[in-house]
């Protein structure tokens, strides 16, 4: 058979998201990476560079089969609500980049691949702007935290979830209440009538049946 460069790295990519996911930057190892892709290891320094580096391509990658896979689609914060119920689905499904995410955060000073996902990030906040306009760019930019944040932290945080819930793996009932939560939240930040400031009502206490002004505890 043909050596296949793309089909190496696809392997490798594989395999690394497994092994970073569980372990982290500091706690991976190379070698195992390389035996679960069945790739000798110098092909991971050949195409991806030292393990800091491959962390990087690993992190990257994923983030980029997120962008595909769930899009903002439609407008209104409806639409917003929508995406943030589908992204929660996808983590769900694909816990390994939520906790990618956070050992980046825990172990490295600055984001890796820094200019390329920050260029994405601005392009997820102009789509947020376009599918609900009356929001201001940091109410957008805050908007699209928090439902990151919400998605996010059930995969990345699963003893939390053993601690306060006790809920079996994949439990449909809770993730379903999970997800209505979620999409609530979100659609907590709908702008206000027009007769008034035009912006978005999105006071996380209200939305949890808190008098307006009063913080959640």
């Amino acid at each position: 058979m043909a050596w296949d460069p793309e089909r190496t790295k696809r392997l490798l990519l594989d395999a690394g998201v497994v092994e970073f996911s569980a372990h982290g930057l500091a706690g991976a190892r190379v070698d195992r990476i390389a035996t679960a892709a069945g790739v000798n290891k110098e092909r991971i320094y050949q195409y991806f560079g030292k393990k800091p580096d491959f962390f990087g391509a690993v992190l990257t990658h994923q983030l980029g089969l997120i962008v595909d896979a769930v899009p903002i689609r439609g407008t209104g914060i409806d639409a917003i609500a929508d995406y943030a119920g589908r992204l929660f689905d996808y983590q769900c499904a694909h816990p390994e980049l939520a906790r990618l995410t956070f050992w980046e955060g825990l172990e490295l000073g600055t984001p890796v691949a820094e200019e390329h996902r920050r260029a994405r990030s601005v392009d997820k906040v102009d789509r947020v702007l376009a599918a609900v306009p009356e929001l201001s760019r940091e109410e957008a930019e805050e908007l699209l935290l928090t439902i990151l944040t919400l998605a996010d932290g059930w995969q990345a945080l699963p003893n939390l979830d053993v601690l306060y819930s006790g809920a079996e793996p994949g439990d449909t009932a809770r993730l379903a209440r999970r997800r209505s939560v979620i999409t609530t939240i979100v659609r907590s930040w709908a702008p206000a009538d027009a007769s008034h400031t035009g912006k978005a009502s999105h006071h996380i206490g209200q939305a949890a049946g808190s008098e307006p002004g009063v913080n959640a505890p």
